[in-house]
């Protein structure tokens, strides 16, 4: 039976925290106050450049993995053909929600 994306996802996700807390621990070499410390200095606005460089090891490990287990499983991977929106044609109203046109003062 094939797995949902939902499923896969959750499965690269939590196997992705797993190795950076693993990671995280291994910089510390043992040292609790360092693996507080670098605990501490992990924050929502972390930079991926911020993070010790055996965490960015284990994200980059983790991101290349997620990639492969996706083809595995058969969904397909390609990088976005990013088009611009088409111009709006001048004099042209724009509608609002609902169809109507803008009102005019």
């Amino acid at each position: 039976m094939p797995k949902s994306a939902t499923d896969i996802m959750q499965d690269i996700i939590n196997a992705a925290v797993v190795d950076a807390i693993v990671a995280l621990k291994d910089s510390a070499k043992g040292l609790p106050n360092a693996l507080l410390r670098d605990l501490n200095a992990v924050h929502a606005n972390t930079a991926f450049t911020d993070l010790p460089a055996a965490v960015q090891t284990a994200v980059a490990a983790s991101v290349r993995d997620a990639f492969g287990k996706l083809r595995k499983e058969g969904y397909a991977i390609a990088e976005t053909q990013a088009t611009p929106r088409p111009p709006r044609p001048v004099g042209v109203p724009v509608r609002r929600p609902g169809g109507r046109p803008p009102t005019r003062r």
